[in-house]
C-alpha cells in the first residue's frame, strides 16, 4: 500500500531566506492506495450513518446512507465503463449543484478510474464548449435545470455521452415526485431539453444490472492506480487570462486531506460532526474540506444547493446538528445580517473555516460575539488543492491564515525572485505534496507558475516570527499612490468596521497625478442612511492619507463568483467603460 510521508520536521533557514520557522510536529501519512480506496474504506467503517443530507428551502430533504453512497457510486462506475465504454482516465464532466447525485457522480468516476471535471452549472455554453473541448471530456453530468443548454454544446464538443440529473434525485420517492413537480410545473425552473441524454436513475439501474450481470469487480477498475495518478481537472476561474485545468493527482488531494486533519485534530470527533455544506462542491474549497475531509471524518455533510437568498439556509440551519461551516467573508457576514440567525446561532457550532478571500477582522469578531465560536481563517488556491495554511482553532490569530500545514514548506520573494528582505512583504511561493502536477496541456502556464518545484501564488504575504502568515494583497491588485503601496485587504477591512457598512470593495484605478488612485464601492446596511462622506471620514481616522480612497460609490451589491467572491476584476473593467452609478464622493 503506497504511503505519503509528509514531514514538518522543517529545518529553521536563514531568517534573510524568509522560510517559514514551525516547530517540529510528527510526520503525516496517508494510508490509502488513491481515492477510490479511502471513499470504500470511509463507507465501510461508517456504513449506516448519515453520510449526505440534502436540504431544500421548503424544508424537504433526502438522505444518502454511507453504504448507499458506495452501492450507488459502484453502479455509476459499472455504467461509465461497461455500458459508456469509458476507459481509465477518460475525463467525466460534473455539472451540477449540492445534492444527493454530486457525491455519487464524484466518486463513481474515481471508482472508474476516471477522471473528474467539475464544472460551475451556472457556466454559459461558450464557458462550457472552452472546458470541454479543453479537457477534451467524454461523458457529461449534468442538472435539468441547465437541460437547455446542452444540444448546443454537444454540436461543438466531443461530448459522447449527457446524463441528465433531477435535483431530487435519490430523495424518498414521494417526497421527491412531489418536490420536483413543484419545481418543474410551479417554479417553472426547468426547460424543454431536445438533446438525447440518459435520466440519472436510469444509468444506475443499468449500472446496477451490469454490475450483477458481468460479476465486476469494481475494485479492479483503479488496481492500476497510484497516488500520483490524475483525478481531476479543476478550472481555475479564469482570473489570469483563459481558464486553465490545474492538475490534481489522488496524491495531491488525499495529502490535503490529511493535512486538514493533523491541523484541527483535537476538534472533529470522527462519525459525531455535522457540516453545512452552502459552498458549492464543485469548489476546490468544498471539494476537499466538505466532500473529502468532513466525509472521512465520518461527518454528516448538509447540501445546499442554492443559498440565495441566504433565508435559503435557514430550515437547514435550524433542523440540523450543524457543528462546522465551511465558508467565506461574504456568506458569514450576510448570516450575521439574518435576524433569523442573529437571533438564534447553530447551538451546536463548534467552529468555521474562512477561505477564498480574506476574512475581515469586524466579521470575525461579531462572528465570535454572535455564536460564541471562532471562524478560523485559512489560505490556498486551486493549484494547492488548494489549502495552504490555516489557523488552529484554539491557538487563531486575528488577521493572519494561520501557519503552514504539515509538510508544507513556504517562502516570500521580492520582484526579482530572491528571497524578500526580514519583515518584508514578498510574493508567497509554495512547496509541498498537496501542489498541483501542473497546468492540463499548458506547458507555457505550468512553467511560470512552478519554479524549481515551488508555486508562485501571486499573493504578497508577511510573516511573523513564529511563523503565522498574513495575506498582504494579491500582487496583481496592489495600488501604488505616488510611489506608496496601498493594498486594498487593509482598506477593505478598515471600511467594513464602518457602522452602517454591509460589503465593500477596493479597486486601484489610473490617476494622473499620482499614477494611481484607491477607490471603494460601498454597499450599506438596509436602513442605515449610509454616505460615502462617512465612509470617507472613517477612513481618515485609521488610514494614513494616501490610502484613503479618492473616490466611494455606494451601490446596492457587489459582483460575486459563485462562492460569494468579491470580483475586484468586474469592478476594474466596469470603472474602465464607465464612471458608475450611485452616490459618488471624490477627495
Amino acid at each position: 500500500m503506497a504511503t505519503i510521508e509528509l514531514d514538518q520536521s522543517l529545518r529553521l533557514q536563514d531568517p534573510a531566506a524568509s522560510f517559514v520557522a514551525v516547530p517540529p510536529v510528527a510526520p503525516v501519512s496517508i494510508a490509502y492506495r488513491h481515492l477510490a480506496d479511502m471513499v470504500d474504506r470511509t463507507c465501510e467503517r461508517y456504513a449506516h450513518q448519515h453520510a449526505f443530507t440534502a436540504v431544500l428551502p421548503n424544508g424537504m430533504f433526502g438522505n444518502l446512507s454511507f453504504v448507499q453512497l458506495q452501492r450507488d457510486a459502484d453502479r455509476f462506475a459499472v455504467f461509465l465503463r461497461e455500458e459508456l465504454g469509458l476507459a481509465p482516465g477518460d475525463r467525466v464532466a460534473l455539472q451540477l449543484p449540492n445534492s444527493l447525485a454530486y457525491p455519487i457522480c464524484a466518486f463513481g468516476v474515481l471508482k472508474a478510474g476516471c477522471v473528474l471535471v467539475n464544472t460551475n452549472p451556472l457556466y454559459t455554453p461558450a464557458e462550457m464548449v472552452h472546458q470541454f473541448n479543453d479537457s477534451g471530456a467524454r461523458a457529461l453530468v449534468i442538472v435539468d435545470l441547465f437541460g437547455d443548454k446542452i444540444a448546443p454544446v454537444l454540436e461543438q464538443t466531443g461530448i459522447e455521452h449527457v446524463i441528465l440529473v433531477r435535483l431530487t434525485d435519490r430523495f424518498p420517492r414521494l417526497p421527491g415526485f412531489v418536490a420536483y413537480n413543484v419545481i418543474k410545473y410551479w417554479n417553472r425552473l426547468i426547460p424543454a431539453c431536445s438533446a438525447p441524454t440518459i435520466g440519472f436513475g436510469a444509468a444506475l439501474a443499468r449500472g446496477g444490472h451490469l454490475l450483477h450481470e458481468r460479476r465486476v469487480q469494481v475494485a479492479d477498475y483503479t488496481a492500476t492506480t497510484s497516488l500520483d495518478d490524475l483525478a481531476v481537472l479543476q478550472y481555475t476561474g479564469g482570473t489570469t487570462g483563459v481558464s486553465k485545468g490545474a492538475m490534481l493527482s489522488h496524491g495531491n488531494l488525499l495529502a490535503n486531506m490529511v493535512q486538514i486533519e493533523d491541523r484541527v485534530a483535537g476538534n472533529v470527533t470522527h462519525g459525531k460532526e455535522c457540516a453545512l455544506a452552502v459552498l458549492p462542491l464543485y469548489h476546490i474549497f468544498a471539494f476537499t474540506a466538505n466532500l473529502l475531509y468532513f466525509f472521512h471524518a465520518g461527518a454528516r455533510n448538509i447540501l445546499v444547493a442554492n443559498p440565495r437568498p441566504l433565508s435559503n439556509l435557514q430550515r437547514a440551519i435550524e433542523n440540523y446538528p450543524i457543528s462546522w461551516i465551511p465558508g467565506v467573508n461574504t456568506l458569514f457576514n450576510g448570516l450575521l445580517n439574518e435576524e433569523w440567525f442573529a437571533d438564534y446561532p447553530p447551538p451546536k457550532l463548534r467552529g468555521s473555516i474562512a477561505g477564498g478571500t480574506a476574512l475581515h477582522s469586524s466579521v470575525a469578531e461579531r462572528w465570535q460575539q454572535v455564536t460564541g465560536t471562532a471562524v478560523i481563517e485559512g489560505y490556498g488556491l486551486t493549484e494547492s488543492s488548494p489549502v495552504v495554511t490555516l489557523n488552529p482553532l484554539d491557538a487563531s490569530r486575528p488577521g493572519s491564515i494561520g501557519p503552514a500545514l504539515a509538510g508544507t514548506e513556504v517562502r516570500l520573494l521580492n520582484d526579482h525572485g530572491e528571497p524578500a528582505a526580514p519583515g518584508e512583504p514578498g510574493e508567497l511561493a509554495v512547496r509541498s505534496p498537496q501542489v498541483m502536477q501542473g497546468y492540463w496541456q499548458r506547458p507555457a502556464e505550468t512553467a511560470k507558475a512552478l519554479k524549481d518545484g515551488w508555486l508562485l501564488t501571486g499573493d504578497i504575504a508577511a510573516i511573523d516570527d513564529d511563523g503565522y502568515l498574513r495575506i498582504v494583497d494579491r500582487k496583481k491588485d496592489l495600488i501604488i499612490v505616488s510611489g506608496f503601496n496601498v493594498y486594498p485587504n487593509e482598506v477593505e477591512d478598515c471600511i467594513a468596521g464602518c457602522p452602517g457598512v454591509a460589503e465593500v470593495a477596493v479597486i486601484g484605478l489610473p490617476d494622473a497625478k499620482s499614477g494611481e488612485q484607491v477607490k471603494a464601492y460601498v454597499v450599506a446596511k438596509a436602513g442605515a442612511g449610509l454616505t460615502a462622506e462617512q465612509v470617507r471620514a472613517h477612513c481618515k481616522q485609521y488610514l494614513a492619507p494616501y490610502k484613503v480612497p479618492k473616490a466611494v460609490e455606494l451601490r446596492a451589491e457587489l459582483p460575486k463568483s459563485a462562492v460569494g467572491k468579491v470580483l475586484r476584476r468586474e469592478l476594474r473593467a466596469e470603472a474602465a467603460r464607465t464612471a458608475g452609478e450611485g452616490e459618488v464622493v471624490h477627495g
